[in-house]
Parts: C-alpha cells; structure tokens; sequence
C-alpha cells in the first residue's frame, strides 16, 4: 500500500509476526488502520504527529506486513492484540485513533482497556451505524473468495486498478476515494490477505449492514475524552453517522472536514494533524476509576438511544 518511509518492525506475539511502525517522543498515540489498509494509510500525517508524540503505527493481524494467519478476527481479539504489543513494548497508556473498520477496534479497545486508554479518536469510522458499503457487504457473500480470485488475476487486476485510480483523479465527489479502493483492490490478490478480510468482515458485518454497534456502550464514554473526525463527502461510512456519534456521546468533539472523504487523514493530513494535537492538548488523560467505572456499568443506558441532530446542526459549526 504505498511506498513505506519509516522503518517497519517486528514482534511475533502469540506464534505471530506482528509489523509495527514506531517514532517520535511523547504521549503515545495508537493509530489504528482500517479495513485491507496497512500502516502507511497513516504516512502523510505520521512525522507531523511525530514532532509531539511517540506514535504507533501498525499493521493490524491479517493485514499489510503482519502475518495472516487462522486466528481470532474479531473486535475483542484485535483490542487484545494491541494491549499485548503495547504490553511488550513497554508502553501503559494511549490515545487511540481509529480510522474506519480501526475506529472499530478503537471503541473496543477502550471498552475493553480504560485503564490503559487515555483518550478516543475515532475517524470516519464504523461502529456507529448499520449502513456501510455495498462492496463491503459483498465481501460476507458465499462466491466472493472465488470471486475475488478471478478479479484479481493480473491481467484483470491491471485494468480494473489503472480504471479506479482514473477515476480518483476526476476530482469527481464521488470516485475521491477510488485511489484507496484501488489499493485495498490490489492486496486481495494474496489469498491469505482474502482470506483473512473475509473474517474480519463476517465478524462485523452481515447482509443487512454493521452488526457491531457503540450504541448500547455508549454511554462509557462518560469516563474518556472522545474526538469524531469525518470527510463531508465519505462514500464508504456516510457522514450522517457523525451526527449518530453527537447523539450517543454528546461530550464528544465532533469536526466535519470540508472537501474530504473516507480518509480525511490523507484528504487534508495538515488539517488533520492539528485536530489531533489539538484534541490532545486542550483535554486532560482519563484517569481510570473502578468505582466510576462500575457505577457506569450498574446504572447503564436507560433504553436504546437512537440520533437526534441532524447532521447540518452538527456540521454547519464543526466545519469552519
């Protein structure tokens, strides 16, 4: 997925190679790709946050340099491979950011480790919403392995790239995030990455959309600094589920980035570096209380929440 600038290393946690970037100093910031991406989805943005913080940066099992094996997919798996690569590096506390199917393992992740979270970014990300992409729902279906062995082989792959990456530079609202899709495209023709794709997908999504919600947890964000950043004209997660994000969590920052798509880090990554710095600076760490924690866990949500705000009400102050 694009050439690497920073040096790639490796742990092998649990019988399994795990690649990682890692530079700067600082507060840690966990970055947390998303789905068939790598690691340097995040390259444009990675020295400007580098300047302030010791960042992160890996490839999430089945997926870019990282080994890809049978293995445990899910949300909850993912949470915990990140604490234990934490763990070995020697790190205790992050602010995680979560692009897309990352923000995902993000909200697990702080679900799962709020002492070891210190705050919550989730980026243009799924959790927060049944509607997703058709061609992500596709990939739940029985012939898409086959499929995407045909789609893949070099003759076809090669046209099928050269035509999305066309596209992209259209500057057409819609195909703005073909470039990317064209890179995801290009990774599926290793059978292990297909494979694993597929059980990361079945893990979150079915036929009739995301199966995996924050909304019945919600509510545990009392306890932890949380920032939402989307692309108005995302393709991939559309933009209203922002304004899901405002209603379930309504201490949440919520900023909309003009001109943007499903990867605002790569859209305007000046702009998005800011927010996160800025994110950082002006709120303090989650201190983690059990007491706290539990009281939240006891009294719970009263009843489902469903979105309340519009999106313009949210976007129209957010996007300046």
């Amino acid at each position: 997925m694009g050439g690497t600038m920073h040096e790639v290393e490796y742990l092998t946690i649990h019988g399994h190679r795990r690649a990682f970037v890692k530079v700067g100093q600082g507060p840690t910031l966990l970055l947390l790709h998303g789905l068939g991406c790598d690691h340097t989805t995040w390259e444009p943005v990675i020295d400007m946050l580098a300047k302030r913080y010791t960042v992160i940066a890996p490839d999430l099992l089945g997926h870019g340099l990282s080994d890809k094996p049978r293995a445990d997919y899910s949300l909850g798996g993912y949470a915990n491979g990140m604490r234990d690569l934490l763990t070995v590096l020697g790190i205790d506390r992050v602010t995680v950011v979560g692009h897309s199917f990352g923000g995902g393992v993000a909200m697990q992740f702080a679900y799962q480790f709020p002492e070891r979270t210190e705050r919550l970014m989730l980026v243009a990300s799924g959790g927060l919403g049944p509607e997703v992409s058709p061609l992500i729902r596709a990939i739940t279906t029985p012939g898409y392995h086959q499929l995407m062995g045909v789609l893949t082989l070099p003759g076809v792959r090669h046209v099928g790239l050269a035509g999305m990456r066309a596209l992209s530079g259209t500057g057409w609202k819609l195909t703005r995030d073909l470039r990317e899709v064209a890179e995801i495209y290009d990774s599926f023709k290793d059978p292990h990455a297909r494979a694993a794709i597929r059980h990361v997908v079945r893990a979150v999504v079915d036929w009739e959309g995301q199966i995996v919600t924050m909304a019945d947890r919600a509510y545990l964000t009392d306890a932890m600094p949380m920032a939402v950043v989307w692309g108005r004209d995302d393709r991939v997660i559309p933009v209203r589920h922002a304004s899901n994000a405002a209603a379930l969590a309504p201490k949440a920052r919520l900023e909309v980035i003009p001109n943007a798509g499903h990867f605002p880090h790569k859209d305007h990554p000046q702009r998005f570096a800011k927010t996160v710095h800025e994110f950082v600076r002006t709120t303090q760490p989650a201190a983690y209380s059990r007491s706290k924690w539990r009281r939240l866990l006891r009294d719970g949500q009263l009843g489902p929440v469903s979105p309340v705000a519009p999106l313009a009400s949210v976007t129209d102050v957010t996007s300046a």
